[in-house]
């Protein structure tokens, strides 16, 4: 007989937990379901409100979002449910819901969750992060 652990999370029994992004005035929402503590890797659920844009930013991580409702808008176009995009570690980027209804994806990511928001001015140069 197989013994071997598993963990189940229940996204039902999870509350949502708001992230306040302070330079645009504006949450997202997430549900934590998976921190995996020897790599680094992580899983949550990620709500963005109707309209919510998360600007131009990096991570040090990649990470890929699996659509589950309304559509991702991101800086190469839009993807709706059923969708999995992978956004690679280092890439400037850029990705929210659309202005008509939330967006909810499975969001993972494959070692530390970092963000760094890149500069926006008329005089940015490629690499400035704030």
């Amino acid at each position: 007989m197989i013994t071997g652990k598993i963990e189940v999370v229940y996204p039902s029994d999870v509350e949502w937990s708001e992230t306040l992004i302070e330079h645009i005035g504006r949450p997202f929402y997430i549900k934590p379901l998976l921190d995996e503590p020897e790599t680094g890797m992580g899983v949550v659920m990620l709500r963005y409100p109707a309209g919510f844009i998360n600007p131009h930013h990096t991570h040090p991580c990649g990470h890929g979002m699996y659509v589950l409702e309304g559509k991702l808008v991101t800086h190469r176009g839009e993807f709706g449910p059923g969708t999995f995009v992978w956004f690679p570690e280092g890439e400037p980027m850029q990705h929210g819901a659309s202005s008509d209804q939330d967006m909810v994806a499975l969001f993972i990511t494959n070692k530390p969750f970092g963000i760094e928001y890149m500069v926006e001015t008329s005089e940015q140069k490629p690499g400035d992060v704030r």
